[in-house]
């Protein structure tokens, strides 16, 4: 077959409240190369400093999400999109009132190991 139609996405487990639904990837299709997934961050929501070994496609479609970047503070808005080079010191949250529900594709394709994630003892 020349097409893989996806209707049942992984759904990652998580204890923050973040909805993840990983359409392509490691764990929904065995995919190294890439990985895409719809998420949705409720308000409030903060995670720890990251340093991907991946690239990072992010695109909002409701809400608004801040992202910090080598220590630069930006907030993407519904409509809005964004890269995020590997290697980039990056925290992602929402401190809104209002969910954000956005896309994020990795290239290649996320993993707990290449997220590279700061222990709460390393942020600064």
């Amino acid at each position: 077959m020349n097409f893989f139609l996806q209707n049942k996405p992984f759904i990652v487990p998580t204890t923050d409240g973040k909805l993840i639904e990983e359409h392509f990837g490691k764990v929904a299709t065995n995919y190294d190369d890439l990985s895409i997934a719809r998420m949705v961050a409720p308000a409030g929501w903060s995670e720890l400093h990251q340093v991907p070994a991946f690239d990072e496609w992010t695109l909002v479609n409701k809400g608004r999400k801040l992202i910090e970047i080598d220590g630069q503070a930006m907030v993407l808005e519904a409509g809005q999109s964004i890269l995020v080079k590997k290697g980039a010191r990056v925290k992602y949250s929402n401190p809104f009132n209002e969910p954000c529900d956005y896309w994020s594709i990795c290239l290649p394709a996320f993993t707990l190991e290449s997220v590279n994630r700061e222990e709460p003892a390393q942020v600064k």
